[in-house]
């Protein structure tokens, strides 16, 4: 009973956590869409804003620090060979994938507010709410990953 209680206060950190930061992130898009800038065909010229560069580098951050908490506390299970061990691995590259790529989303939108003056440059997408909905992916995956190790643990 306590190692299932164990597990489910595990997911639920690491719930929290993924959620904070994609929340974090969609505040920090719309911080910067109340940027002052100015759109000519494919560039645009935009100020940067200090409030979208904390959220988001604060998202980045809980981002990993979930992953750390699901991947340090759900162990290396490489060597089980069972059915549920395989999902496990396709699950931890997933996972893996997840982070990466949110985490790269999460950086290049923060560091886009991170200068002091006027950039110009082509149009892109709302990087940092793309970087945002990344997190919520991983927050699901990243539970069905500790979940499966834990099982495998604990069989």
């Amino acid at each position: 009973m306590a190692r299932v209680q164990a597990v489910i206060a595990v997911c639920l950190v690491i719930l929290a956590l993924d959620v904070s930061a994609g929340m974090m992130a969609i505040q920090a898009q719309a911080a910067e869409n109340k940027g002052k800038g100015v759109a000519i065909i494919f560039f645009q010229c935009k100020k940067p804003v200090y409030e979208a560069y904390q959220l988001g580098l604060a998202a980045a951050v809980l981002l990993v620090v979930a992953h750390a908490v699901a991947c340090s506390l759900g162990g290396c299970l490489s060597q089980l060979d069972s059915i549920w061990a395989s999902s496990n691995r396709i699950l931890a590259l997933l996972s893996w994938m997840a982070v990466i790529v949110g985490f790269l989303l999460l950086r290049d939108g923060a560091m886009s507010n991170a200068k002091s003056e006027i950039s110009w440059g082509f149009i892109h997408v709302d990087i940092l709410a793309l970087g945002g909905k990344i997190c919520f992916v991983h927050c699901v995956i990243t539970i069905a990953y500790y979940i499966t190790a834990a099982a495998l643990q604990f069989a």
